[in-house]
């Protein structure tokens, strides 16, 4: 059971203790990640940009493994306010529009109070 790590190189992952995603025996298992823009470390303020930045880290880690958005079969959606996860159907219905992931939307705080998004996926690698 080979294992491979991937990091974005984000202080969270260093100062916590985990990786961006794990790959074992043909899945892809990427952690909750939030609306970050990691280059700059910059978290923009509407929950729909935040969800667009957590899929597009999420993506990235994704192509390292070898896999994309389209090989995503879970996903877990986790927000402080329920109020802000119908403004983000859009966002989600066009990364999934062809993978149509099982999903669940929690609602719970989050370990920053201008986080207003957490994403969680498991993917299965292609072939």
């Amino acid at each position: 059971m080979a294992r491979h790590h991937i990091t974005t190189g984000s202080p969270f992952e260093r100062d916590i203790g985990y990786a961006r995603a794990v790959v074992c025996d043909g899945w892809v298992f990427v952690a909750g990640t939030t609306g970050y823009d990691y280059a700059t470390m910059e978290m923009p303020e509407a929950v729909t940009d935040q969800c667009r930045n957590a899929l597009a880290t999420i993506g990235r880690a994704l192509a390292e493994a070898g896999a994309t958005l389209e090989d995503v079969v879970r996903v877990r959606y986790i927000l402080p306010d329920p109020a802000d996860w119908p403004p983000c159907w859009p966002v989600t219905a066009e990364a999934f529009r062809v993978a149509r992931p099982a999903a669940t939307m929690l609602s719970a705080g989050l370990q920053a109070p201008e986080m207003k998004i957490e994403i969680e996926a498991t993917a299965r690698l292609p072939g």
